[in-house]
């Protein structure tokens, strides 16, 4: 019973983190009015809860490993009853920034699910598990709408501490629902590092991250005072419209992961970052609300989806490194989410317009796709090389004069040959000498002729010896139907009786 519940446990705590993650910008044009702030710390007093919150989530990962989530939500939970109340009795932009700061545990406890939950489900549904813990980014909406609508009735002060009720509800829903049992890792942290910084499918995925979550990051803490600068929307409005963006991404985030369990994960990215590329480069335009809206709201969609897939590509890529990896990848992707507004705002204040800022997006996304396309074929020729690998039979390949330029294990295990003797040489140094010159001149009219041959030859192993052996030769051609290389693939027939066909 307790196992079955670790999922929407996990996930209505991720929500109370998020919702206490954006709050200093779900009510900041209220705190405006009461603590002055000036134009050019505006970005910052919004970007300042990223920074915990993404540092954090490496080391919380790691020790959701070692003591298990609940432990982790609780202490994270107590943790953040402090910087709430300082928050709530702030009278300086000093204050905001102290509490802000602090306020980052909450964005962290996102990689302590990522990390506990696919330990309680099948590989088949990591990806879909991880997108429905995912869509606890939904506390970003919750206090976007929720926050302004209270915060005229009460007060923004007041408003401030209920979050401290909230918070004290869920330490002790972790107190008694949280799984006492979890399976634990006790890999040293600095062991899991060595054994994936090297790897660059590591920095591959959080770039990806980096741009997906990082737009959805930076887009919820700038959009409410944004939109109320540039279009004069009031704050409620703005309130909804940014609430719209951060529903339309977190219903997205489980439908990415569901989408990732059925169809190729790379092929996925690709359709996001080439609607990223388009929809930013159309906000860099300056358009009216309507354009941006359109912008805006695919974007939404498109980091959503993005961020699903990702976190199943991580335990695919990293099984036994997936706490560690599942920290790293997040807390860059939290950090995506700090620069961005403050960027902006340099922009803002240098140019008076924020297009360079989005067409800065577009051109990260437009490289974020080349690689996506890098790594799906560079992937079909990884596996291509691990099947040739792998295979039983030995693989010899040429080029056009003869000379060898790759063989695979099989093929060593075969001639005795290893690839460090092999490659450069031809298969001359292969001969038995049982062959006659005829035998060759036919083999190769027949290669030229139909493309490949296939038969029984007498071949010498690097101890000299002589063995029977199946061998089939292909010649391989370009697009343009022109040989570039041979390739022979082999097997020892010695004791077996093979009849030619």
């Amino acid at each position: 019973m307790v196992k079955k519940i670790q999922l929407p446990l996990q996930t209505l705590n991720l929500i109370v983190g998020f919702m206490v993650w954006v709050l200093i910008s779900s009510l900041l044009p209220f705190m405006k009015e009461d603590i002055a702030i000036p134009a050019n710390q505006l970005a910052l007093v919004t970007a300042i809860p990223v920074i915990l919150g993404s540092i954090l989530r490496i080391p919380l990962g790691y020790y959701a490993n070692q003591f298990g989530a609940r432990k982790i939500f609780l202490l994270s939970f107590v943790l953040l009853l402090f910087p709430v109340y300082y928050i709530s009795i702030a009278n300086s932009v000093t204050d905001l920034l102290i509490g802000g700061l602090f306020l980052g545990i909450g964005g962290a406890v996102f990689s302590v699910g990522v990390t506990s939950l696919p330990k309680y489900y099948p590989k088949e549904k990591h990806g879909f598990v991880n997108g429905i813990y995912g869509a606890g980014n939904l506390g970003t909406a919750i206090s976007t709408f929720a926050a302004p609508v209270i915060a005229t009735k009460i007060g923004w002060s007041l408003t401030v501490q209920l979050y401290l009720i909230v918070l004290a509800i869920f330490i002790l829903a972790n107190f008694l629902l949280g799984d006492k049992k979890e399976v634990k890792v006790q890999t040293p942290l600095m062991e899991q590092i060595k054994g994936v910084y090297k790897n660059e499918k590591l920095w591959l995925l959080s770039l990806f991250y980096f741009l997906t979550f990082g737009s959805f990051v930076a887009f919820t803490v700038y959009l409410p005072n944004f939109l109320v600068e540039n279009f004069s929307l009031d704050k409620i409005d703005a309130g909804l419209r940014t609430a719209g963006f951060i529903v339309l991404a977190t219903i997205m985030r489980p439908i990415g992961g569901w989408l990732a369990d059925r169809f190729h994960s790379l092929k996925l990215l690709m359709f996001v970052f080439g609607c990223y590329t388009v929809s930013a480069m159309i906000l860099s335009f300056a358009p009216s609300i309507g354009w941006y809206t359109v912008g805006c709201l695919t974007i939404a969609f498109c980091a959503g989806i993005g961020n699903g897939v990702i976190f199943k590509l991580v335990p695919m890529y990293f099984q036994k490194q997936a706490g560690i990896v599942n920290g790293i990848v997040s807390a860059i992707g939290g950090l995506g989410g700090f620069f961005p507004p403050i960027l902006l705002g340099i922009l803002y204040h240098v140019n008076g317009h924020y297009a360079i800022g989005f067409m800065a997006l577009s051109e990260v996304a437009l490289a974020s796709l080349i690689l996506v396309v890098w790594m799906y074929y560079n992937g079909r020729m990884e596996l291509a090389k691990q099947v040739i690998d792998h295979t039983a039979e030995g693989i010899m390949v040429t080029d056009l004069h003869g000379k060898i330029i790759s063989v695979n294990p099989a093929f060593t295990t075969i001639t005795g040959f290893s690839e460090e003797e092999i490659i450069g040489k031809t298969p001359n140094i292969l001969k038995s000498g049982k062959q006659t010159k005829e035998f060759y001149q036919e083999l190769w009219k027949k290669i030229e002729t139909e493309g490949f041959w296939q038969g029984q030859i007498w071949n010498k192993r690097k101890d000299g010896s002589n063995y029977l052996q199946w061998l089939t030769i292909s010649a391989i051609k370009n697009d343009s139907g022109d040989i570039v290389q041979y390739a022979g693939m082999l097997s020892d027939m010695t004791g077996k009786r093979i009849k030619e066909g």
